[in-house]
C-alpha cells in the first residue's frame, strides 16, 4: 500500500516536472489552430506584400534607418526577426502599428514605419496572416518562436 502510494506520488511529481520543463506545443501556439492559411496568404498579399515583399523578403537594407529614422520593412521569412517575437507582440504590431505596440510596452523612443491595421482588417484576419507567415518558416524557427509564447 505504501509503495503503491509512493509510486503514484512519484509518477505525479514526474508528470508535473515534465509539463513544466517541456511546454505543450498546442498550448503555446493555440492562436494558430484552425486558421485559414490560404486566406492569410491572400490577406498578406493585399495588405503586407507592398512593404514586406510578395515572398516575405522585406525591403533592401532593412537594418539601416532611412532618412526619417524609420527602418525599412523587415523580411517575415526566416532571414528576418519576426520569428524572434511572441504571438501577442506580432498581433499588437499588426493591429496597433509599430508605435502603438511599442508604446503599449513602454517604449516611446523608437520610430516605426509600421502602420496600424486595426479597423482595416479584423482580429481573425490578422491571426490568419500571422499563421500564413509562420507556415513559411522552417521547423526550427517555428520551435523557437513557439518557445517565446506563455502557456495558457
Amino acid at each position: 500500500m505504501v509503495q503503491n502510494c509512493a509510486s503514484r506520488l512519484f509518477a505525479g511529481i514526474t508528470a508535473m516536472a515534465a509539463a513544466a520543463l517541456f511546454p505543450c506545443f498546442a498550448m503555446a501556439t493555440h492562436a494558430y489552430e484552425g486558421r485559414d492559411i490560404q486566406r492569410g496568404e491572400a490577406l498578406y498579399q493585399d495588405n503586407c506584400a507592398s512593404c514586406h515583399g510578395a515572398n516575405l523578403e522585406g525591403q533592401p537594407n532593412w537594418r539601416v534607418p532611412k532618412d526619417d529614422g524609420t527602418l525599412p520593412a523587415p523580411p517575415h521569412d526566416e532571414t528576418g526577426h519576426t520569428w524572434h517575437h511572441d504571438n501577442q507582440l506580432l498581433f499588437d504590431y499588426t493591429a496597433l502599428g509599430g508605435q502603438g505596440a511599442l508604446a503599449l510596452r513602454g517604449i516611446t523612443d523608437f520610430q516605426s514605419g509600421m502602420p496600424a491595421f486595426d479597423g482595416v482588417i479584423t482580429e481573425d484576419e490578422i491571426w490568419d496572416i500571422l499563421a500564413f507567415i509562420r507556415s513559411r518558416w522552417p521547423e526550427e524557427a517555428q520551435a523557437v518562436q513557439e518557445s517565446r509564447n506563455p502557456m495558457h
